[in-house]
């Protein structure tokens, strides 16, 4: 069996070249022509596809061949792409940066060679002629089974500067250049610590996108772009799927999710596994004064910007105040990055101001002006967890500012990580909560997703006989 999927790479040569601006424009164009668009993110990036989601319409998906299987990346493009008439794939960094510098693993590159997709280069070339065709040709010869089909050069000074480019890119390196983008700074995306301001933060995003959309229809050739994704070759699926339709425990557990603009980093297929595994999910919002829904089996706290909105959590005595009580009556929890910082006694920050959170972990948060971690992570269970079993391994990535600093004496830590600057300790665990800094992607490891339905049914159980209505 196999998917026959439109499909284009728009790739960068570093961070900062402009792609972004790219993608969202080439998105927000091709919609404008009726044309039904899917979105994806190479990498572990949450922001990036919030703003995809925005200008198509439907949910934009995170493509890793490091945290996951080929296959399972590959079924993550199959299945989202359905229906679509064309998907457009945002690189990460520049186009070979992935998990190490000797290899493609990781990479906008390697997501591109699996999905037999063509690239199409974005370059900066601001205060550079003929330099240019050196850049593009670099990129060529590093790996030439990458099939880069096109360059768009961004950031010129003149329609003059552009033609001049144009001339020695296609002369020096035989691919066309398929556009050129002048700086437009009234475009520019608002950014913070970990990158762009989320979409769900914005509010009102019609102007961007109409403007976006303007500036890639006046200097990009949509239809030689459209015409190398219509020469994507079928792609099969795999053999053994991830999300295939399962057993469901009837009646599955409720499941609350925290969804607002301080907590919105949740990869999609994390949600999805816990819906096949057969939870109910009900999203609340701390930061809007709800409390956890009376009815819920499980909570799940994910990542995002609580220190942003630390004065307004602290405030609310009442949400934590109810936080405190069914964690503390047995109800399962999980929380990451920004959930694990609102689970402690406080966060400072940057202005060195002190705010008060949910004090359920004895740790408090201290925000940084310098990058406290970043990068893919590899977490090994020291203990049987809510999760995990101990010795059994998940893939993850951790990005923040922020230093925890913990009670040392006897701290459950739940993890040790592994990533490229060594191995430490990192986490917490109690007998029904667990939390950390790594962002835990549960397609890496199914099991953890069956293994939080389970933890959720046996504490809906206990609570129905507590209450006699089992």
């Amino acid at each position: 069996m196999s998917g026959n999927r439109n499909r284009i790479v728009i790739a960068g040569t570093g961070s900062g070249a402009g792609k972004t601006t790219v993608t969202i424009g080439l998105m927000a164009a091709l919609k404008r022509r009726g044309l039904r668009v899917q979105g994806f993110k190479c990498g572990p990036d949450y922001i990036d596809p919030t703003y995809h989601t925005a200008v198509t319409g439907r949910p934009s998906r995170n493509l890793d061949t490091w945290m996951l299987s080929h296959d399972i990346m590959r079924e993550i493009f199959l299945r989202a792409s359905e229906g679509a008439d064309v998907s457009v794939i945002e690189g990460v960094m520049g186009l070979y940066d992935g998990k190490d510098p000797l290899s493609n693993t990781g990479s906008t590159a390697e997501i591109s060679a699996l999905l037999k997709s063509s690239v199409i280069l974005v370059v900066n070339a601001q205060s550079m002629a003929r330099s240019a065709a050196a850049v593009v040709l670099g990129f060529q010869k590093l790996d030439e089974s990458i099939r880069i089909a096109g360059v768009v050069v961004n950031k010129c000074g003149s329609r003059g500067h552009y033609q001049l480019v144009k001339a020695a890119i296609e002369q020096e390196c035989g691919i066309p250049v398929v556009g050129g983008l002048g700086r437009d700074e009234g475009l520019s995306i608002p950014e913070r610590h970990l990158g762009l301001v989320p979409a769900i933060e914005r509010g009102e995003l019609d102007g961007l996108f109409d403007r976006a959309a303007d500036l890639v229809e006046g200097g990009v050739d949509i239809e030689a772009v459209l015409s190398r994704a219509g020469t994507a070759p079928p792609l099969a699926w795999p053999k053994e799927r991830l999300f295939s339709a399962g057993p469901r425990p009837n009646p599955g557990p409720a499941i609350a999710v925290a969804r607002d603009a301080a907590f919105n980093f949740y990869y999609r297929e994390n949600l999805e596994l816990l819906e096949q595994y057969g939870a109910t999910l009900v999203y609340f919002s701390p930061l809007a004064g709800d409390t956890v829904p009376d009815d819920a089996d499980g909570l799940y706290i994910g990542g995002g910007f609580p220190e942003e909105f630390a004065a307004k959590l602290a405030a609310d005595e009442r949400v934590k105040r109810n936080l405190r009580a069914r964690i503390q009556e047995g109800l399962p929890v999980f929380a990451e990055c920004g959930g694990y910082m609102y689970l402690t006694r406080s966060i400072t920050d940057r202005a060195g101001v002190t705010h008060a959170m949910a004090g359920l972990i004895p740790a408090d948060v201290t925000m940084q002006d310098k990058l406290a971690a970043l990068g893919y992570r590899e977490a090994t269970a020291l203990r049987d967890c809510l999760l995990m079993e101990a010795g059994e391994v998940i893939r993850g990535h951790e990005f923040h500012y922020s230093k925890l600093t913990a009670d040392q004496e006897n701290y459950p830590y739940v993890y040790e990580t592994k990533g490229l600057r060594g191995t430490g300790l990192e986490g917490y665990h109690s007998e029904n909560m667990m939390a950390g800094y790594t962002h835990l992607h549960f397609a890496s490891n199914p099991k953890v997703a069956e293994r939080f339905i389970q933890r959720c049914l046996q504490y809906s159980r206990k609570r129905g006989e507590a209450s006699g209505t089992v």
